[in-house]
Parts: C-alpha cells; structure tokens; sequence
C-alpha cells in the first residue's frame, strides 16, 4: 500500500513541475538550434563608434576572409573621411588653405556630392562645412571642454561655413573651396556610406544575407533563417536597448533596405543646467533647440539615409515633414510632447507606425516587466497546489467540493453530505429555502 502511494505523488510531482520546467527550457531550446549555428557576427571599432556585421549562410566563406575584408573596407573609409586621422584625405584638404581644385578618391567625391544635393534641397539646414562650428561646440575631433562658444567667436565662425563655398566635381574626383578658411566634416553621412561599402564588398565574396550596422545606421540584404531581417527604433531620451519598434526590412523593399537615425539624445553636454545637443543648425551656427527628438530614414542606400535622417533632424518638426513630403521620402519623425511622452508623424512605408500610441514603447516595456511577476505567481501556486496535493496522498482522503457540490460524499442510508463540513446535503437545502422565505417577506 505505501509503494503504492509512493508511486501516486511521484507522479503527482511530475505532473506538476512537468509546466514549470518545459515554460522554462523550451524558448531556450529553440534558441538554440536557431541563430547561433547559422548567423555568424562580427563586431569591431570604427569611426568613433562601433560596428557589426551579420552574415547569414555563405558557408563557403571562413570567417578569416569575412573579417579581413570588414576591417579592410572599414579602414578605407577612414583613410579616406575620418576627421580624427590627420592623414586622411579629409583633414588633407581642411589643413589646405588653395583654392584650387584637391584631388580626392571617387568615394570621397561621390560623398561630397551626394551631401551637396541634400544641402541644396534643405536651403543649407545640411551642411557639411559645419566643421569649425562642431568643433567650437565640442562635438568635433579637437579637446573637449565645457566651454560655451561666446556669439563673437560664433558669428566669425559662420563666415567660414556655407555649402555655396564649396564645389565637387567626380570627372576627375576632386573637391575645391572658393574660400581659403573652409573646412569640412563628413560624420554626419560617412558612416551610412561605410555601411554601403561593406554591404557591397561582401556582395562582392558572394555573402548575399547580411545585416551591417555602423553606429546606429543599418542596411540590409536577403533574409536572415526565419524571415525577413529586423531593424530596431530606439526610444528618445531611454535606455540604449529600448526598442520603439521593431521594422521588418523585406528582400527587395521598394522603399530601400537601408535605415538611419539621427537624434539629439546621445552625444550631449550640460552647462549652468541647459543642454547641448551634438547636432548643430549651420543656419545658426548653434544647437538645435526644438521639439524633434528623433529622425528615422529609410533609403536605398544607407549614405542616403544618414544625411538624410540628420538634415530633418536639423529642420525640426513641422518644416521637416514638409520637405520629407516634397522629396518622397520614407521618414518617421518623433518630437517630445510632455515628460516621457512623445508625439509620431511619418510618410511613406513609416506613416504606419505614427498611428501608435505615443507611449507605445513604455507599454511593452511595462508587459516585459510584467512577464516576471507572472511566472514567479505561477512558481508559487504550483508549489501550493503541489503541498496540498501530497497531504491528500498521504492522508487517503479524497478531493472534494463544497456543499452542494458535485464531490459530496453518500452516506450509508443513502443521503448526502458535504465533505468538508459533514453536514447533511438536505438540510443546507432547507436551510437556503428558509433563508430565501424570510428575505422576501422582508
């Protein structure tokens, strides 16, 4: 009899820890037997920031040839645009005081000239002669300090800057500037462009499912195993991991598989209680003070995307929906409304996410917390449910309901009674019958 009973509340204790472990075990299976063996990641420093390379597939390549070649392109594009290496071709040319035409790389040329076109098209909000004015306001390659630029030292500085002082010509590739003082800085488009780059390249060694992402700026090709690859939206003003929302990048996307966002909510300082944002109108020669949190841009290409994102971030809410409208393109705007409240208004494929509540990601955020609490509930309940199951066991009684209910017990003379309170079913009938008299005369 006792083995018997032995037998019984083992598998009782089966049974009830059979929820909790497969709730456990099961997401991590399958993450298991997904991501890890098929998509191979490589991450790395660049640019002042970092990248990462996903490459799904491609087993033909090994993972030496893959890195060498990010590294390699990556450090190309630094040769070539990086203002922090002062022998690249871009601080060549700003240490240059001639007027006459610089000879440049074609990638270079080709981004010079793709940054003039969207200067032209925002009337300058876009600029990349802002150099001087990023690096009186801290944000460029030069020494950091606290220090506010006074409006002297501002307004000598703004007849250094101007889009109109600077020509480009790719036929042969080379820059030139109309004044001698002018330089440039291209950060705020080179690293959409260096995505491009490793996107191509890796084309190039037949790596056809990749996901490349330069500090924030994302492009994407094919599909990753499962589907279609996602690009995260970061929250304004939250934790770096904060997704806003998660868009789905589909092979052959008519609006473009690449994504850039541009924001003023990382690369800040505070001085006597007000804050500076990194990103500064070349139209005012200081930082920009509205609403407009956050720019997110989809293109065909990533350099598109980034200078892009950074124009209408510069313009602010309402004129940067206006020329995202003129120029077709993809964009999600996000400007503060309130504490920890935000206002969404896209165009194009991204105008389906400015229907969602503002508070949207604070929502999932509150579900995730919530997750925990749920499954720690349902630990405790288990183990409850488990201890009165083992007393019922060993005790040899059996599990019934209340009065009236279904598990009443028969007694010998054929009666029944409620198992928990032995009293007779019949007489907590009469009784309610009685209760129920009484209330209606009443």
């Amino acid at each position: 009899m006792m083995i018997q009973q032995t037998r019984r509340a083992l598998l009782l204790v089966a049974f009830l820890l059979f929820p909790l472990t497969g709730f456990s075990t099961s997401p991590a299976s399958a993450q298991d037997e997904s991501a890890p063996r098929t998509i191979r990641e490589y991450r790395g420093k660049t640019m002042g920031t970092s990248y990462m390379v996903k490459v799904a597939g491609a087993g033909a390549l090994d993972d030496q040839t893959l890195r060498f070649a990010i590294d390699a392109e990556l450090r190309r594009v630094n040769d070539q645009m990086s203002t922090y290496l002062k022998s690249s071709e871009i601080s060549k040319f700003n240490q240059s005081t001639s007027t006459d035409w610089f000879d440049v790389s074609i990638e270079f040329a080709q981004v010079v000239a793709a940054a003039q076109s969207i200067a032209e098209k925002t009337d300058g909000a876009f600029d990349i002669t802002v150099a001087p004015l990023v690096n009186a306001w801290n944000f460029g390659p030069t020494e950091r300090s606290s220090a506010v630029p006074d409006p002297d030292t501002i307004k000598s500085l703004m007849a250094t800057v101007g889009y109109k002082k600077l020509e480009v010509r790719t036929d042969p590739p080379s820059v030139r500037k109309l004044i001698p003082e002018l330089q440039i800085d291209l950060s705020s488009i080179a690293k959409g462009h260096g995505v491009d780059r490793v996107v191509d390249k890796l084309d190039e060694l037949g790596a056809h499912d990749v996901f490349v992402e330069i500090g924030g700026e994302v492009r994407t090709s094919g599909d990753k195993p499962g589907g279609a690859w996602k690009v995260g939206i970061q929250l304004p003003d939250a934790a770096k991991d904060t997704v806003m929302i998660a868009h789905p990048m589909l092979r052959n996307e008519p609006a473009g598989n690449a994504m850039a966002t541009s924001g003023d909510y990382r690369n800040v300082y505070v001085v006597d209680g007000k804050r500076y944002s990194h990103t500064i109108d070349p139209r005012t020669g200081s930082p920009v003070e509205h609403d407009l949190a956050s720019v997110t841009v989809i293109a065909k290409s990533c350099m598109e995307a980034d200078g892009w994102a950074t124009a209408l971030n510069v313009l602010g809410p309402e004129p940067a929906l206006a020329i995202a409208t003129q120029n077709d393109l993809h964009a999600l705007l996000v400007s503060r409304s309130g504490a920890k409240e935000y206002q969404m208004v896209g165009t194009g494929i991204l105008a389906q996410y400015a229907q969602a509540a503002p508070d949207a990601a604070e929502t999932t955020s509150w579900l995730a917390a919530l997750v925990p609490i749920a499954i720690l509930t349902f630990g405790v309940f288990s183990i409850l449910l488990f201890a009165m199951a083992i007393g019922v066991v060993f005790g040899r009684r059996s599990i019934s309901g209340s009065c009236g209910g279904l598990a009443n017990k028969t007694n010998e003379d054929g009666s029944t009674s409620c198992s928990l309170c032995s009293n007779p079913s019949d007489a907590c009938k009469e009784l309610r019958e009685k209760m129920d008299s009484k209330q209606s005369t009443m």
